[in-house]
């Protein structure tokens, strides 16, 4: 009898402890461990400073390599909770692409965000030309912004404690041998997963599901740690972001204050800026972009999420040879080229978007023709990460030396996140590797794609259609654009690559600016 009183015991207590209240109990062990909620109850005001180092790991030298350092940063943040309004100032001193350092402020609301200052190298012109230099923040920036402070807020968890009715369960989460209880939380259009200390009860990561148009369905995760005590409340001074595991913000926090007064005219958007502002993007927001390319500092803050672009009317196709065709309009370009019976295109930039707005272009401009080769100038994330929609269009897809194992991993990943593609198996698709050179000819028309030794990077293609005497160069030359008064190490890439191929071009077009002479080129060299 004892026994079966005992077994009993048992039942019920499991029964009664619901995975719906485990979730909640989490939380509450979380929000009591952070200091408790009523001292996270009074919080208003927000004040902290520290560093950040940023890696972007899709312009590594080699495909799959070693992640780029692009900048260390020091930032300060002061935030009105109650009314979700913050000011960042930074200075973000690059390495990468070229050493610069931009000085400038963003200031967020829920309804419109803006940039005092000279954020990009895209708008150093145009901000120059300003008093003061500025510009309001697209409403995918703004999106992205306002979900990564939600996401680091320290008052994150006290706003789950508040909304039990968002908190569900969710599976544990094992990494590095250790399994972190977990629970799900849903705050507009993102799911936060997040992670528990078993220890200590405290949260160890938050990690959203996101699309990167390279990797495909991605792990993001914020891992705390550093927690120090600041007026009796905790928080992590040690904030790692990673994608797929992979480091790409390393934010160290210095000060924290709490309930310090705050001006309100710090978060002051100039009325002619609020006026037009955006409003925070819903929906398939491309948050990896978004957030990403600012690491580097060349997000151009468009509205637009099939391409980057300032004040674009739209990607259009522009003859420069008999059946070869510019993608432009954008702020990264293809090549489409005609055969007898198929088609030929370089580069698939940006996303999945600009591809298929390509490929129906293509279809439309040459009825009847397949693209039968995507010939990939290299594996960085803006001129490659539109690669799935011509792998599920059955095209062939030709990368550089070193390069095909990259593609062929992530033609395997899962994309079920791409909104511009449907989930399908394009495993199988065809990757040619060029060790030297690629000749693709239908007894008229040749096209070659040539290796290019380069600083840029790795197993980089240079294109040539030989009876249009036509070259394909990217990011090491930018056709149209104002060349340096004296030659560089990539330019003279390209002057060399030219001779060890023995090809005999008169006009380059470019995967960014246009079409230009080459003589412009080999004047500079000579």
């Amino acid at each position: 009898m004892k026994r079966a009183l005992l077994l009993l015991s048992i039942v019920v207590a499991a029964c009664a402890t619901s995975p719906q209240q485990r979730s909640q109990h989490l939380v509450n062990r979380a929000v009591d461990a952070m200091g408790g909620a009523a001292a996270l109850g009074t919080v208003k005001t927000l004040a902290l400073s520290g560093t950040s180092r940023q890696w972007e790991p899709e312009q590594s030298f080699a495909a799959g390599g070693i992640p780029r350092f692009a900048n260390e940063s020091t930032f300060a943040v002061v935030a009105d909770l109650s009314a979700r309004s913050t000011r960042v100032d930074w200075v973000k001193k690059f390495e990468y692409p070229t050493p610069r350092t931009f000085t400038f402020s963003e200031i967020v609301t829920p309804e419109a965000g803006y940039v005092a200052g000279i954020d990009s190298n895209s708008r150093n012109k145009q901000n120059l030309e300003s008093k003061p230099p500025g510009h309001s923040m697209s409403g995918l920036r703004l999106a992205a912004t306002l979900r990564e402070f939600r996401r680091a807020s320290p008052l994150l968890l006290l706003e789950m404690r508040n909304n039990p009715d968002r908190v569900t369960a969710s599976p544990d989460v094992v990494i590095g041998g250790i399994a972190y209880p977990a629970v799900a939380y849903k705050s507009g259009d993102t799911t936060f997963t997040v992670m528990f200390d078993p220890q200590t009860g405290l949260p160890a990561r938050i990690r959203t599901l996101d699309f990167d148009g390279t990797y495909g369905d991605s792990t993001f995760d914020l891992v705390l740690g550093g927690w120090q005590s600041f007026g009796g409340i905790k928080v992590a001074t040690a904030q790692q972001y990673l994608l797929n595991g992979t480091l790409t913000y390393d934010n160290q926090l210095e000060k924290v204050a709490f309930n310090a007064p705050v001006a309100a005219d710090r978060f002051a958007i100039p009325a002619g800026a609020r006026a037009t502002a955006s409003k925070p993007a819903t929906g398939a927001v491309p948050y990896q972009w978004a957030l990403r390319r600012q690491i580097i500092g060349i997000y151009l803050d468009s509205n637009n999420p099939s391409f980057d672009a300032l004040a674009s009317p739209g990607l259009r196709l522009v003859e420069v040879a008999p059946g070869v065709q510019h993608v432009v309009g954008g702020s990264h370009n293809s090549l489409i080229v005609e055969m007898s019976d198929h088609l030929i295109v370089f580069d698939a930039p940006v996303s999945d978007a600009q591809s298929n707005w390509t490929i129906k272009a293509a279809k439309d401009k040459y009825p009847g023709k397949p693209i039968r080769y995507l010939v990939l100038s290299h594996h960085h994330m803006d001129h490659s990460s539109g690669f799935r929609a011509y792998a599920a269009e059955g095209a062939t897809i030709v990368v550089g030396k070193g390069n095909a194992m990259h593609f062929r991993k992530y033609l395997g990943t899962p994309f079920s996140l791409d909104p511009d593609v449907a989930q399908r198996d394009l495993s199988r698709t065809s990757v040619i590797e060029v060790a030297d050179k690629q000749v693709f000819s239908d007894g008229k028309r040749e096209v070659r794609a040539i290796l290019l030794e380069n600083p840029h990077c790795a197993g980089m293609l240079i294109g040539y259609v030989a009876d249009a005497r036509l070259g394909y160069v990217v990011d090491i030359w930018s056709p149209g654009v104002p060349l340096p008064d004296k030659i560089n190490p990539a330019l003279l890439a390209v002057v060399n690559g030219v001779k060890k191929a023995g090809i005999a071009p008169t006009r380059f077009a470019g995967g960014h600016g246009g079409v230009a002479d080459y003589a412009t080129l080999t004047r500079l060299a000579n």
